[in-house]
């Protein structure tokens, strides 16, 4: 089991960039499949990206390709997402979240979850 923990969020203005990191405690971290999802106010959660275990695998949501790049650290038991020209309209929640079977875009394949970091981007 793994317990992820983000961290990394805070304000920008449009056009600017953060990277959000997420730290899985426990020892099969590299055998997880782990994946990021956003949540605005009033809005459904989100998928914006995710890895396969190998680091191999990639995908990314349509709003954000090609501005954001998903990836892994296994030594420091680490997945990041670098944001790059941020729009108001990325500002959400981002949780980390990972899974055992599959990295794909329902948050129902994701077994376990942070607790969030709020990103916001100013206009």
């Amino acid at each position: 089991q793994v317990q992820p923990v983000e961290s990394g969020g805070g304000l920008v203005q449009a056009g600017g960039s953060l990277r959000l990191s997420c730290a899985a405690s426990g020892r099969t971290f590299s055998s997880y499949n782990m994946g990021w999802f956003r949540q605005a106010p009033g809005k459904e959660r989100e998928f914006v990206a995710s890895i396969s275990w190998s680091g191999y695998g990639k995908y990314y949501s349509d709003s954000v390709k090609g501005r954001f790049t998903i990836s892994r650290d296994t030594a420091k038991n680490t997945v990041y997402l670098q944001m790059n020209s941020l729009r108001p309209e990325d500002t959400a929640v981002y949780y980390c979240a990972a899974a055992r079977k599959s990295y794909g875009s329902s948050w129902t394949e994701y077994e376990y979850w942070g607790q969030g970091t709020q990103v916001t981007v100013s206009s």
